[in-house]
């Protein structure tokens, strides 16, 4: 059975790149592209991993990884958070809400593949 990711990001063209190469590899990409209700995307998708964009229309990817931690059916969850900003302070915020990785923008597709791959091993 293939491992299942959710991608909540709102640029299409990550969106695209995202998908293609985690498909290509196997994976099952479910997607969402606003903040507004990406908690009700998260509760039904029950995905192995989500990958969470920083700056998401609606709400930010900070408020729900703060969401996705304090709820007992998702908190162990893993998730890597994507951003276009590489500030330290970012980075830090990232950390403190509970992400197991961060990675800024642009990124390669090998880099997502990798963290994909080695975040949902850590977990299995």
């Amino acid at each position: 059975m293939n491992k299942k990711v959710l991608l909540i990001e709102d640029e299409p063209n990550i969106i695209e790149a995202v998908s293609f190469i985690l498909m290509r590899d196997g994976w099952e990409v479910k997607t969402h592209s606003n903040g507004h209700d990406a908690m009700d995307a998260v509760r039904r998708r029950e995905a192995d991993i989500v990958i969470l964009d920083v700056m998401l229309p609606g709400r930010s990817g900070f408020d729900i990884l703060k969401d996705i931690r304090s709820d007992p059916a998702l908190g162990d969850t893993p998730v890597l958070m994507l951003t276009a900003r590489g500030q330290d302070k970012d980075r830090e915020m990232a950390e403190r809400v509970g992400a197991n990785r961060f990675m800024t923008k642009p990124f390669s597709n090998a880099d997502v593949l990798d963290a994909v791959r080695a975040l949902v091993a850590e977990h299995e």
